[in-house]
């Protein structure tokens, strides 16, 4: 048996070139934003943002070897600042010798603490590396400003329903192993849920039904996926590949106000060693996104949460985030201010930069007051009330509604507030 066939599927089906890479057809499609990169040879510092399973990773070797490359790899979760440096002292030595700067790819790169990342911005700023990282966190967090503001950022999108049966069906017809069995995809909807737009996860699946039922035919069924993974139960993996479906569950469960749930799939995390930082981050985004002003409360509680389990860790830190899944679990519930952002950025993206009506731009210079600028506009604090009807929206806008509170105690008590000052304009 070929030494390759110890592998695992996934690793085995790894593409070997772009040609056979799938998927991220919006950067690497005929208009796609690396194809300058790749056509040119140039190839900047980059960051390759997205969920598990997507080909960060073959991503990234892909590209170093199609502009002629020397590739290092190196994973943040077992590589410190001494593999770092040795890296670079390698990619420094070697740089008499090397027509093109090396590609150091940094797997989980928001894994790495600051110094680390400090390791790695002296060697990108003096161009003696090409960084590459990977993250399925989101970089404005999580890595250090210097480093980001030296890299060009891209998100990887997760694959489609059509590329994740090719995938399937490419592994069943080329893999050494699976392509001497009958493989029939009778059914595929089970397969593709549970992988969640993950290809490393689908693979692993295939690869599973494939070693649990070794004699004559697979018919790959939803109940023989469905029964197979209750027999060999997936572990939450806090390194990435699986933790999605606990982290949509928690957040769901607390939307839905159910805290019984939220605190089991709390706790699903804490056992396997989840970043505590990642837990009370997601709780901050969810006290504004899901509650809002419904209890503006929520994002104090949150806020602090954070910060204490930043300054305690676990195991105590467990109690903290606890207290605080539960009390937003138990709060009136509102997305009205987040779906006002977004109906506001779509109004953007629609009309562009419209201009500031004169009597609201700025005026500190005279010319700019002879100007106009500023003029008509009227001081709200010298009025009844601290209130005075005027237009604060570019003129194309007047009239539009972008805020509507939404159905509870305290949100009706600002849609009143609303609706006793400007009368028709907030008449919900």
């Amino acid at each position: 048996m070929n030494n390759s066939t110890f592998a695992p599927l996934a690793e085995r089906m790894r593409p070997k070139n772009l040609e056979e890479y799938i998927g991220q057809k919006h950067l690497l499609g005929e208009k796609g934003v690396l194809q300058p990169m790749l056509k040119t040879g140039n190839l900047p510092s980059l960051l390759f943002w997205g969920p598990p399973g997507v080909g960060k990773t073959t991503l990234a070797e892909l590209m170093a070897k199609m502009v002629k490359r020397p590739f290092y790899r190196l994973s943040a979760i077992q590589s410190g600042v001494k593999e770092v440096r040795e890296v670079i002292e390698q990619a420094q030595k070697g740089g008499l010798f090397q027509q093109h700067r090396p590609v150091l790819f940094v797997d989980e790169i928001h894994r790495f603490s600051k110094s680390q990342q400090d390791s790695l911005l002296g060697a990108v700023e003096k161009g003696v590396i090409t960084l590459i990282g990977a993250t399925t966190e989101n970089p404005s967090f999580e890595v250090i400003p210097a480093l980001l503001s030296r890299c060009q950022v891209y998100t990887l999108e997760p694959l489609s329903k059509d590329e994740l049966l090719f995938l399937v069906k490419n592994a069943i017809e080329k893999d050494v192993e699976l392509k001497e069995r009958k493989i029939v995809l009778e059914e595929y909807e089970e397969l593709l849920m549970h992988s969640g737009g993950d290809a490393r996860k689908l693979l692993n699946i295939l690869e599973i039904l494939a070693q649990s039922n070794i004699n004559g035919e697979l018919v790959v069924s939803n109940d023989l996926v469905r029964n197979t993974l209750q027999k060999s139960p997936l572990a939450y993996d806090k390194a990435g590949e699986w933790h999605y479906d606990i982290v949509s569950a928690f957040i769901k469960s607390i939307r839905g106000s159910d805290p019984n749930a939220a605190v089991y799939w709390l706790a699903r995390m804490t056992e396997a060693g989840e970043d505590p930082l990642f837990i009370a981050r997601r709780l901050l985004i969810l006290s504004s996104e899901d509650i809002g002003n419904a209890n503006p409360t929520a994002l104090v509680i949150a806020t602090n949460c954070f910060q204490a389990v930043h300054s305690v860790g676990y195991p105590e830190c467990s109690i903290i985030l606890s207290q605080t899944v539960c009390y937003l679990a138990t709060s009136p519930k509102s997305n009205a201010t987040y779906e006002a952002i977004k109906n506001a950025q779509q109004i953007v993206r629609d009309t562009g930069n419209l201009p500031v009506p004169m009597h609201l731009r700025n005026a500190p210079t005279k010319l700019m007051k002879e100007m106009g600028y500023g003029s008509g506009y009227k001081y709200a604090h010298s009025y009844d009330g601290n209130f005075v009807e005027q237009s604060f929206l570019p003129n194309e806008l007047e009239g539009k509604k972008i805020y509507e509170p939404g159905n509870n105690p305290r949100e009706n008590q600002t849609r009143q507030f609303l609706k006793d000052r400007w009368k028709d304009k907030y008449n919900y």
